[in-house]
């Protein structure tokens, strides 16, 4: 009987050791953040057979730690924890693996996160994600799900994944750094170009008065479009890293629609749309930052007076509904086709009919999104050529897990 205990106890550890060989090859065939972070979680979740993971990177401008994905673990995207008192901090200070069988009575444990999460944590494996001799995070595992203890295998299993994923998530990062400063480049060159080329024009001896002017103004617009681009690009560096500032406060989502409209309602004037708004004097509140939610307000109205023609219509609606709170932005302009629809939230994109028709920095969509997400939230987009697009997005109301 022991015999064929230990002979099942034996399999199942080759097994592990199989999928875990299966796993590391997997990591390494892609370069993209995102789905690379899931990957990590979901085979970190599946070897230490646990309730949820989560990773967390080093910022190395504040020398804090922050949640850069996690399983079953909500609300956590906004959370900084503090390199010295927190259980993560350990990790990267001593670069070693750590297991915690109780995390209440660990003095390093930071509440804040189960607070906020309104997850309960027992027990955490923790182990370093180190990349080049550098600790750039950690990788945790949180509650046995047979609700026993870590065992070394869980220690050694873990270990081998982050030694694995560090190297995988610092080649993604490198390269999402390299190709957004591509990116960004390449999108500086046009009102670069123009700057230069009107500001040789101005010197010209026969350039008139009248035409110095006008080259000034062209060049003032191009600044103030560089200007506006490089912010955007800060803004979105930031989201995408982690690293924006996110409150967590109760927002009142109704105050936050109608100021954003009362902002947009001039230009919509201008061109003769129409704005009409249905949302109920009071909405459950949603935990969030005020400010970005305004953002993203601003973000999508503008969009709908950019592309919206002279007797075009914009409704804005919101619903809250017992778990989520509904928002959509409706306009009957042109609409997008249908080729576009799946690209319309990557950053620098923009719909080709439209190109010409209005410009911007095509990261507008791109910022929302993240907020959005960074709020728990999702968002989507329909349309139809023709007859106008809807942009809507949920947000968990507060106290909803």
């Amino acid at each position: 009987m022991v015999d064929l205990q230990q002979q099942t106890r034996y399999e199942e550890r080759v097994a592990r050791l199989e999928r875990l060989i299966e796993i590391s090859r997997s990591l390494n065939s892609t370069l993209s953040k995102r789905p690379l972070l899931n990957r990590i979680l979901a085979a970190a979740q599946e070897l230490t057979q646990t309730e949820a993971c989560s990773i967390l990177l080093v910022d190395r401008k504040s020398g804090k730690l922050y949640f850069e994905a996690a399983t079953n673990l909500p609300g956590l995207g906004s959370i900084v924890i503090p390199m010295e008192g927190s259980i993560a901090g350990w990790v990267v200070q001593t670069g070693k693996p750590l297991v915690v069988p109780d995390a209440r009575d660990d003095p390093r444990f930071y509440h804040k996160s189960d607070e906020q999460s309104g997850f309960t944590t027992r027990s955490i494996l923790s182990t370093p994600l180190i990349a080049r001799d550098n600790v750039i995070g950690v990788l945790q595992a949180v509650n046995k799900e047979s609700g026993g203890e870590f065992t070394e295998e869980d220690v050694e299993l873990l270990t081998v994944l982050g030694n694995q994923a560090a190297v995988a998530v610092q080649n993604a990062l490198l390269f999402q750094q390299s190709d957004l400063v591509a990116e960004i480049v390449h999108e500086m060159r046009t009102p670069l170009g123009s700057i230069v080329a009107y500001a040789e024009l101005m010197q010209r001896p026969d350039a008139t008065t009248a035409q110095n002017s006008q080259f000034a103004d062209i060049i003032m617009h191009e600044a103030e479009r560089l200007s506006d681009l490089a912010n955007r690009f800060l803004d979105l560096a930031r989201l995408e890293s982690g690293r924006a500032s996110m409150a967590q406060d109760p927002v009142d989502l109704s105050t936050v629609i109608r100021m954003a409209v009362n902002v947009l309602i001039p230009q919509a004037d201008a061109k003769q749309i129409g704005v009409s708004v249905d949302v109920p004097a009071t909405l459950p509140s949603v935990v969030g930052d005020a400010q970005r939610l305004h953002q993203v307000m601003l973000n999508l109205l503008s969009n709908a007076v950019k592309y919206s023609r002279p007797g075009d219509n914009i409704t804005v609606t919101a619903m809250g509904e017992e778990h989520y709170l509904t928002v959509s932005v409706t306009d009957t302009g042109p609409g997008i086709p249908a080729d576009a629809l799946p690209h319309i939230f990557e950053r620098f994109y923009r719909v080709s009919a439209t190109e010409g028709q209005a410009l911007g920095t095509g990261l507008g969509l791109t910022i929302t999104r993240q907020i959005i997400e960074a709020h728990r939230g999702e968002i989507t987009v329909t349309s139809e050529e023709g007859r106008g697009t809807t942009f809507t997005f949920m947000l968990p109301v507060e106290g909803a897990q």
